[in-house]
């Protein structure tokens, strides 16, 4: 339980559902604050007090799981050398991926329970074929604007089938935040966080200088000419508009995006938006294109299939193509084996970062979804 809102709900759900549920709190921050600053951060010690008043009030064990090692090597590491090498991470996605259905599952696993469901907004789906096997299938939220299946597409299908999203069919967070009100919940009005939960003030190029370093480097055009200075490569992304520090205006007067970023020699490349175009997904059929890397179509539905799991992903768009504007939150719980049903709700970090790049061995397959 992260001490917010969904989870709190989710919880609350899993209780209403008949399932015995456990709540835990992941602590994954070695020096964590005390108090949040209105929605700045999370995983701080006012939250996980938060989410044992909610426990409390529904009537449920509490427990805090220490996974502050597998955070800072698996996630807060990983977005350092992503950022060395050039790329933006998206943490929300790691976390997914390497704790809250990696470690925490593995844990929860060998104690007995059946699954780990969190509270974002995404909906799993059996579907069965017409050989008569059947498989499961990430789909979008029902509330597209809080739709988060984007930082869940790179689960495999045995963590899909030890999932749950209880939240996935509510319509609007509104609803979660007026059931929350509704049974007693303090955190119903509670502030979602909305930054890098490791990077609570953030400040993202401060956190970055002091680990990959700020040296200053040149800005240039397409051509090689240069525009302007930095003071820090890794400070910027792919398809970035603002704070270029560029002293050219461009010939035809329209703006400049970031094209390019070259960390070994600290230089960043930019140029108009059609630079930026995605190329169109090529005929299977083309002569020389069958190892062709995809790119994902910008604001398009997708189907992502994960090799090398068959499992088939579909959403609302694809993970590659998160911005700075959706926010991750996680809730869990899960049911114990062999016995009444238990339910776990657990919480990792929420946080929100932009993802350019998809994960390595993921293609991402536009298409029309009805």
């Amino acid at each position: 339980m992260s001490g917010g809102v969904d989870s709190a709900v989710a919880a609350a759900r899993a209780v209403d559902a008949g399932h015995d549920v456990v709540g835990v709190h992941l602590a994954l921050n070695r020096n964590p604050g005390t108090l949040r600053t209105g929605s700045r951060g999370c995983c701080t010690i006012e939250d996980s007090m938060d989410a044992r008043r909610a426990s409390t009030l529904l009537g449920i064990p509490f427990y805090v799981w220490d996974f502050s090692e597998r955070f800072q090597a698996d996630v807060m590491d990983d977005f350092v050398a992503e950022y060395a090498a050039g790329r933006t991470p998206n943490p929300c996605m790691r976390c997914n991926e390497k704790i809250k259905f990696a470690a925490l599952l593995e844990k929860a696993l060998a104690l007995g329970f059946d699954a780990v469901a969190t509270g974002h907004y995404a909906n799993i789906v059996t579907v069965t074929g017409a050989d008569g096997t059947s498989h499961r299938e990430l789909h979008r939220a029902a509330d597209w604007a809080k739709d988060q299946s984007y930082v869940l597409g790179v689960l495999t299908t045995e963590q899909l089938a030890h999932a749950m999203f209880p939240l996935g069919a509510t319509p609007s967070k509104a609803q979660v935040r007026a059931e929350a009100a509704a049974r007693g919940l303090t955190v119903a009005a509670k502030p979602d966080s909305h930054d890098i939960c490791f990077i609570p003030d953030g400040d993202t190029r401060g956190f970055l200088a002091g680990r990959v370093g700020a040296a200053d480097g040149p800005i240039l055009d397409r051509s090689g000419r240069v525009l302007g200075t930095h003071s820090g490569a890794a400070a910027f992304t792919v398809g970035q508009r603002k704070g270029l520090n560029v002293g050219f205006p461009t010939d035809d007067g329209r703006p400049r995006f970031v094209l390019e970023v070259r960390p070994v020699s600290n230089e960043v490349i930019v140029g108009p938006r059609e630079a930026l175009a995605v190329p169109p997904w090529p005929d299977p059929g083309s002569a020389g294109q069958e190892n062709r890397r995809p790119m994902p179509q910008r604001r398009s539905p997708a189907r992502c299939r994960c090799a090398p799991t068959p499992t088939r992903w579909r959403r609302a768009r694809p993970c590659a193509m998160a911005n700075s504007s959706s926010r991750s939150t996680s809730r869990s719980w899960a049911s114990r084996r062999g016995r009444p049903r238990w339910s776990m709700s657990a919480r990792g970090c929420s946080a929100s970062a932009r993802s350019i790049e998809p994960s390595v061995g993921c293609r991402f397959i536009p298409r029309l979804l009805a």
